[in-house]
């Protein structure tokens, strides 16, 4: 069995706590669609409680953290040289649908830095792990990208911009220079498991625009510490302030930034 350090241990206790209600909220869904009542109100209650319940653990086991939430913002703390970059719910359209993919996103950051990630999926049980310089993990089994280094042989990952959302002409573009030269594109609604699954080896790759910190902060160290390749879709390594990502193996990222770059 693999052992986590105690911040891993925290992180991990963390988002078993938050994943708790998430279930049960879950379980909730086809009933309130059925009766037709506010679904949407109800995911962001179950947003807010899963963010004030990590939010209640971290500070507990680490008093004085910075915290920066999906829903509450950022919150320094007297200790300003780490910060939790926390999402309680990545993939809400997917939980709004009773679709059963989507993620508890922890990262902490140490001056500038992200040295820590969590990302769980509370209904597979599958909890991504990942600590600076030590390796990728889910459960207890260590992570490696995949190894295919043809664009023609691979599979990725990407988010699609929705109403209101994104820039939908350069997506259009992006997705021409992109499908037509690989196996398959895959749009499955959580970027935090996007990445958590290039770390896996079950993408080759990813790239999606318009994110913010707390959609890639973890996942961005899994892919790292898997032997992979992030930056931000220019290549750049700026990804948390320009909310943009390109994500893939040591082969695959580069041929990716070139179809990028070929859609501008």
């Amino acid at each position: 069995m693999i052992s986590q350090s105690a911040l891993l241990k925290v992180m991990s206790d963390a988002a078993r706590k938050a994943a708790r209600g998430l279930n049960r909220d879950f379980g909730e869904l086809a009933e309130l669609q059925v009766a037709r009542k506010a679904p949407a109100d109800f995911v962001s209650a179950a947003d807010l409680k899963a963010e004030q319940t990590l939010f209640e653990a971290l500070e507990k086991a680490r008093p004085g953290y910075s915290f920066l939430g999906e829903e509450r913002g950022l919150i320094e703390g007297t200790d300003k040289t780490h910060t939790w970059i926390v999402d309680p719910l990545d993939g809400t359209t997917n939980f709004l649908h009773a679709i059963p993919h989507f993620a508890i996103n922890i990262a902490l950051q140490r001056e500038g830095a992200v040295v820590a990630a969590v990302t769980y999926n509370p209904i597979t049980n599958e909890l991504f792990w990942a600590e600076k310089g030590k390796g990728c993990y889910v459960n207890d089994k260590r992570l490696r990208v995949a190894a295919r280094t043809r664009l023609d042989e691979a599979v990725i990952a990407t988010g699609i911009p929705f109403l209101g959302h994104g820039q939908h002409a350069r997506f259009l573009k992006e997705l021409h220079q992109i499908s037509q030269r690989v196996a398959g594109v895959r749009r499955f609604g959580s970027a935090a498991l996007d990445l958590a699954y290039v770390a896996a080896g079950r993408f080759d790759g990813y790239w999606e625009r318009d994110l913010k910190p707390w959609d890639m902060a973890a996942g961005a160290l899994l892919v790292t510490e898997a032997g992979g390749k992030v930056t931000d879709a220019d290549g750049g390594e700026d990804m948390l302030t320009q909310g943009a990502i390109c994500a893939g193996n040591l082969d695959i990222h580069p041929l990716l930034l070139e179809r990028l770059k070929a859609a501008q």
